[in-house]
C-alpha cells in the first residue's frame, strides 16, 4: 500500500490524540508517535481494505505505551520557568530566591519584550548586536528594552489571586458538521484544556494582552502565546488590536439564570391558552396513525409541542435568524460556553441534536431533545437510523453490527417474542406535513401572545452580552422561540398542574422521514 494514504489521516490521528491526552503538547507527541509507527509498520499490512481498522489498532497500542511513559497524573498547568540562564558566582540563598523571582517575571512577559531582556542581560549582547540578530532598528531595541524594564518593575508584585482559583468552562457548539468522537472530534475538544478555558474567560468582556493573561492565569507568557495561537487557529479568539485578544463567542453565566427567573412572569398570562393548544394538537395527532413507540400521550404532548414550535417559528418568530459563518473546517457552526459553578449549569435550556443522515441509503433523520424532565440521549448515526427504518418498514436486517450498536444505545429493544422494536417515535413525510397543518390550527389562539412574550423577553436578554457578539446573540435570541417553550411554558404548566411531568428517565426524541 502507498504510504501517501497516511497523509489523509493526519488530522484524524491528531483528533484521536487530543481525546486521549491531557495537553496539546502531549497530543502532538502522541500523534507523531502513532504516525511514525504506522509508516514503519505499513509494509506488514497484507489486506488494504483493513487499513483503517489496522491504523486505529496501532493508535490504541501506541497510546497504552505512551500513557505508561507519561504517567497517570497530570498537573493542570506546567509552571516551568526559564531555568538555563547563566550567572557566574554562587549566590546566597536570598539572592537565589531573587533570581528565581526575576526569571519567573521575565517568563510572564510576551515574546516581544522577553527576547530583548534575555539577549541583553543574560546573553550579554549589545543594542547593536540585538538589532542585527532580530533584524530590527537599534532605536526599536532601545525602546523595547525600556518598556520591558517598566513592565518587569510593574510585574514584581503579588500574582493575581485568580491564578490560584482557575475558572471552569463547559464549551460546546451549535450548528452542523460531520463529527464523531474519537476519530473526528467536535471542534470544542481542541480548546477545552484548562489554560484555554481561563484565557477565554478573561478575554470575554474586554480584550487582554499576553502579559495581562499571564498574570491572571499564573503561567509564563510563552504558554499563553502558544495557547492563543491555537485559539486563533480554531477561531475562538481574535486579535482585535496589536497584542490584544478577545473571545469570539458567548459565555453563559449565572447572570443569565437570574434573568430567566426574573423574566419568567412574562409568560404567565399565556400558559393556560398555550397548554390548551398543545392538548388540541395531541388529540388531533392521535388520528394520524403516527408510530408512537408505545409512549403515552402525557409524554408525547411535549414532543408534539416542540415540533409545532419548530414549524411555527418560520412564521411567528420575532427574531430573524442570522446564518452561522463557515468555519475553518468548512462547516457552519459557532461555539458557546457555560461558566460552571461546581457541576451546575448556569442556565436551563433546550438541548437539540440532529443527525441528518445525509449521503446514506436511508430516508429518515433523528432529532434528540433534552429539557426539563427529559434525559439526554445522544443522536443516532447513519447506519443506526437505517436499521430503525428497516424495522419500521418490515425489511430484513442485514447490518447486524449497526443493529447491535442501536440495541446497546437503547434505540432498539427486543420484545418477548424476539422481534425487534424501535423505541423512538417516527413520522412519515406525509404525517409530519399533516402535523404542521394541525399545529397552524391548534395554536391559532395562543401563538401571537407567545410570540409577543418572546419579543419582550429577548429585549432584556440581549443586553446581558458584550456588544461585539451581536450576531451570536441574535442567533441565541432567535433560538429563544423554541427554548422558552421548554424552559418557561412547560415548567410553569407543570407547576400549575396543567401538564404531567415526564417520568424519570423519559426520552424526547423522534425519527422523521424527510426524503
Amino acid at each position: 500500500m502507498n504510504a501517501d494514504i497516511i497523509e489523509s489521516y493526519i488530522e484524524k490521528v491528531y483528533g484521536y490524540a487530543v481525546n486521549h491526552t491531557f495537553s496539546r503538547e502531549e497530543a502532538d507527541e502522541l500523534s507523531q508517535e502513532i504516525l511514525f509507527t504506522a509508516v514503519r509498520e505499513l509494509p506488514k499490512l497484507k489486506d488494504d481494505s483493513k487499513f483503517e481498522l489496522w491504523l486505529w489498532g496501532i493508535a490504541s497500542n501506541v497510546t497504552k505505551t505512551f500513557r505508561r511513559y507519561m504517567g497517570k497524573q497530570r498537573a493542570m498547568y506546567s509552571y516551568d520557568t526559564l531555568e538555563s540562564f547563566p550567572y557566574e558566582e554562587e549566590q546566597k540563598n536570598e539572592s537565589e530566591e531573587l533570581y528565581d523571582a526575576l526569571r519567573t517575571r521575565i517568563a510572564m512577559l510576551s515574546e516581544l519584550y522577553r527576547s530583548i531582556i534575555i539577549l541583553f542581560y543574560y546573553d550579554g549582547l549589545s543594542i547593536k548586536q540585538i538589532s542585527e540578530k532580530l533584524h530590527i532598528p537599534e532605536g526599536t531595541v532601545t525602546w523595547r528594552l525600556s518598556e520591558a524594564r517598566k513592565k518587569l518593575k510593574k510585574e514584581c508584585t503579588e500574582m493575581n489571586e485568580t491564578a490560584l482559583n482557575p475558572v471552569k468552562l463547559m464549551i460546546r457548539i451549535n450548528g452542523e458538521g460531520n463529527y464523531k468522537d474519537p476519530i473526528s472530534p467536535f471542534p470544542y475538544v481542541y480548546i477545552s484544556d484548562a489554560l484555554s478555558q481561563n484565557i477565554l474567560y478573561y478575554c470575554y468582556e474586554t480584550p487582554k494582552t499576553v502579559e495581562a493573561l499571564a498574570k491572571l492565569c499564573g503561567v509564563p507568557a510563552y504558554y499563553i502565546e502558544d495557547c492563543l495561537g491555537n485559539l486563533m487557529k480554531r477561531e475562538a479568539v481574535s486579535e482585535v488590536s496589536k497584542g490584544k485578544y478577545r473571545t469570539d463567542f458567548i459565555i453563559y453565566s449565572n447572570e443569565t439564570r437570574e434573568y430567566a427567573e426574573k423574566a419568567k412572569g412574562i409568560f404567565a398570562p399565556v400558559v393556560e391558552d398555550f397548554v390548551s393548544s398543545m392538548k388540541i394538537l395531541a388529540d388531533a395527532a392521535e388520528r394520524l396513525g403516527i408510530y408512537t413507540a408505545g409512549k403515552p400521550k402525557e409524554e408525547l404532548i411535549y414532543l408534539y409541542g416542540i415540533l409545532a414550535m419548530e414549524h411555527l417559528s418560520e412564521k411567528y418568530n420575532p427574531i430573524k435568524w442570522v446564518e452561522r459563518p463557515v468555519r475553518y473546517d468548512g462547516c457552519r457552526w459557532s461555539y458557546h460556553a457555560y461558566l460552571m459553578n461546581g457541576n451546575q449549569n448556569p442556565i436551563r435550556g433546550l438541548g437539540r441534536e440532529e443527525s441528518s443522515n445525509l449521503g446514506s441509503r436511508g430516508t429518515y433523520k433523528h432529532i434528540s431533545y433534552h429539557f426539563g424532565g427529559f434525559s439526554y440521549r445522544e443522536m443516532m448515526f447513519d447506519n443506526e437510523i437505517n436499521i430503525c427504518e428497516d424495522i419500521l418498514l418490515g425489511r430484513k436486517i442485514n447490518d447486524t453490527d449497526s443493529a447491535t450498536s442501536a440495541i446497546a444505545k437503547g434505540f432498539i429493544s427486543k420484545k418477548e417474542n424476539g422481534k425487534l422494536f424501535v423505541t423512538v417515535p417516527a413520522f412519515t413525510k406525509e404525517q409530519k406535513q399533516q402535523l404542521d397543518l394541525l399545529a397552524d390550527t391548534a395554536f391559532q389562539s395562543s401563538i401571537d401572545e407567545y410570540s409577543d412574550g418572546v419579543r419582550k423577553y429577548v429585549h432584556g436578554y440581549q443586553k446581558l452580552f458584550p456588544e461585539h457578539l451581536k450576531e451570536d446573540v441574535a442567533r441565541a435570541c432567535s433560538y429563544m422561540f423554541l427554548t422558552l417553550y421548554a424552559t418557561h411554558i412547560c415548567d410553569m404548566a407543570k407547576e400549575k398542574g396543567l401538564l404531567t411531568p415526564p417520568p424519570d428517565g423519559s426520552i424526547c426524541d423522534v425519527l422523521i422521514q424527510y426524503k
